[in-house]
């Protein structure tokens, strides 16, 4: 993971035709935002769903406590880790977008400002909601493939529906009847989180907080809510599952 980030940084910084440190931190974020999914679903595919495909919860629920927090347990588990490979990856990004930035002069991203760790502290939000809608699925679901279908479908709609819709209020002549769209669109706003709007790399790659929205604290608390509304909705379903 680490080092096909590493990889990816590098090779389009020097092959780019942008500034090699603003294409290295661009690049190096769209990476890790389409990676770190991954590891995060085979990591609940095998805490979760598999362990009931392969009946070990009978092993795991022996012993002397409750259900709930089995799940929660598990779930804190999934999250240190990809918070601590989130803190490395940043770490490491930084010193890949120093070392693109010493071959070109020009001033660098702000990788080393209080905008580089919001960008990262928006993205572990992000994770933080994608964790716990695999969690929610993965109860419910009956085979582990579904955990990955249902969460990267929920991944792929929630951070793309917002921008969908405002393409189609700057541009109604992309589609026809641009007005259905938007209104069936919007629907998933009152379903669904902007996980989109928790990508502001903006912050890193050019250092001004006028990027940043002003309505982002209702977005972290909308996140939030949402994240734990469907933990707690996977602890209700877990202590009412029958295991056969």
């Amino acid at each position: 993971m680490i080092l096909v980030v590493a990889l990816a940084a590098l090779l389009s910084a020097y092959f780019g035709g942008r500034q090699p440190a603003i294409v290295a931190l661009d690049v190096g974020l769209s990476t890790i935002r389409i990676l770190l999914p991954f590891v995060l679903v085979f990591l609940i595919q095998d805490l979760f769903s598999r362990e009931f495909d392969k009946r070990f919860y009978l092993g795991s629920l022996s012993y002397p406590h409750l259900r709930w927090a089995f799940l929660i347990g598990r779930f804190f588990a999934v999250l240190t880790g990809l918070l601590l490979l989130l803190v490395v990856l940043a770490v490491v990004l930084a010193g890949l977008v120093k070392l693109a930035g010493d071959f070109y002069h020009r001033p660098a991203p702000a990788v080393f400002s209080w905008g580089y760790v919001v960008v990262f502290g928006f993205m572990a939000l992000d994770f933080f909601v994608l964790i716990a809608v695999a969690v929610c699925i993965s109860v419910v679901a009956s085979t582990p493939s579904f955990v990955m279908v249902g969460t990267f479908g929920f991944m792929l709609v929630a951070r793309s529906y917002a921008s969908i819709i405002d393409l189609l209020t700057r541009d109604a002549g992309l589609v026809a009847n641009a007005e259905g769209y938007r209104t069936g669109l919007g629907v998933l706003g009152y379903l669904l989180p902007d996980l989109g709007a928790l990508d502001v790399r903006m912050l890193a790659l050019y250092g001004k907080w006028e990027f940043l929205s002003s309505d982002w604290p209702w977005l972290v608390l909308s996140c939030l809510g949402y994240a734990i509304a469907l933990l707690a909705l996977a602890v209700w379903a877990f202590q009412r599952k029958r295991f056969s």
